[in-house]
């Protein structure tokens, strides 16, 4: 991946949704909503963001949650990635 986020913009890699039955079949998450879990391929430098003091808080590896109707989908290379603004990050899986 040859994406560098700038500012406060980090790259998101979506989580795949896979549901399991009760019987242990495991469903592809084709017809839900898309998984608000990702994971984080890329961090912008922070600094200054609109006359503002940024610490980027995030890093590469961590698995999030992110707002649900934010960011930018980008297709590169047959693969789907969302770039979003640091603070559209809900919270860090631990």
């Amino acid at each position: 991946m040859n994406l560098v986020p700038l500012g406060d913009r980090v790259v998101l890699k979506q989580l795949v949704a896979e549901e399991t039955t009760k019987s242990g079949i495991v469903l592809p998450g084709q017809n839900k909503e898309k998984p608000q879990q990702a994971e984080v391929l890329a961090v912008g430098p922070g600094g200054m963001v609109d006359g503002k003091e940024v610490k980027m808080e995030v890093n590469v590896g961590d698995q999030v949650i992110y707002s649900k109707y934010s960011g930018t989908e980008v297709k590169i290379d047959e693969e789907e990635y969302i770039i979003v603004k640091q603070s559209d990050i809900l919270a860090i899986i631990k």
